[in-house]
């Protein structure tokens, strides 16, 4: 028996319930026994677990353990490439839709370089961003709740500090009215007093009942700000809890996070 077949044949991670039987009732979002590939490489093996409405997850591991895999999964990105598992937001099957598709139903990501479109300002990216009349998130929206973007509305995107390019591609994503905000290490490179500002952008999110996953190094920032984390390791899940759980368990984040 091969790896794949092994994990297709029902073994689980230590302290992770089962795969659920296909046609459960899902969560507002599930990852349901995600196996994904980078060509040949076996990256994303038997991920799963579920999100809340509204709630804040912390995606941890040390580097390669499948962390920037699994929310390009999520996202459906053509790499890696998904060959068994199932997706769900909000009832939507996710895992039968093409990248563009997800969007549309409301997946947001932002990735780690940022992308911020050079030679446009920050009203340029975040109009460029509505390909349609937006349901809740006007810019004028968009500018209260980043009031830092708003002072520089007419400044080209790429000439801002790294900070404020983070603002604005959060912005960016939060301007097609998403449900599922999909965060590629938002603090890599930015001062603590940037941070403490990106927490509290991504604390008002929150309230406003938009669920987030949260992939990031800085973990003890990410635990503070997070409902629950789960914690890969070569691509499997090895932890799935309350945050707290992880902040108060030293042997865990040692033996798995290096902290």
């Amino acid at each position: 028996m091969t790896l794949l077949d092994d994990k297709l044949a029902g073994r689980s991670a230590p302290g992770v319930a089962p795969v659920k039987p296909q046609g459960g009732a899902p969560a507002f979002f599930s990852a349901w026994d995600l196996h994904a590939y980078y060509g040949e490489s076996y990256i994303v093996q038997g991920v799963r677990f579920d999100v809340r409405e509204g709630e804040i997850l912390a995606l941890l591991g040390r580097n390669g353990a499948g962390k920037t895999s699994t929310l390009r999964t999520i996202a459906r990105m053509d790499n890696p490439r998904l060959t068994h598992g199932e997706i769900w937001l909000d009832h939507q099957p996710l895992h039968e839709m093409k990248s563009f598709q997800a969007a549309r139903c409301g997946v947001g990501l932002v990735p780690e370089d940022r992308r911020i479109i050079p030679g446009l300002t920050v009203q340029e990216n975040l109009e460029l961003s509505q390909i349609a009349e937006p349901k809740g998130w006007s810019i004028e929206r968009i500018y209260d709740h980043f009031p830092r973007l708003a002072e520089r509305r007419n400044q080209e995107g790429i000439t801002m500090s790294g900070g404020e390019q983070q603002m604005l591609a959060i912005a960016r994503v939060l301007a097609r009215d998403i449900k599922l905000l999909l965060l590629d290490e938002p603090y890599e490179g930015l001062a603590p007093v940037i941070v403490h500002e990106i927490e509290r952008i991504l604390e008002g999110v929150k309230e406003l009942g938009i669920t987030t996953i949260i992939v990031e190094q800085n973990a003890i920032a990410a635990l503070h700000l997070a409902d629950r984390a789960v914690i890969l390791d070569m691509g499997e899940v090895v932890f799935d809890g309350a945050a707290q759980e992880v902040l108060d368990n030293a042997e865990l984040r040692q033996e798995y996070l290096a902290i």
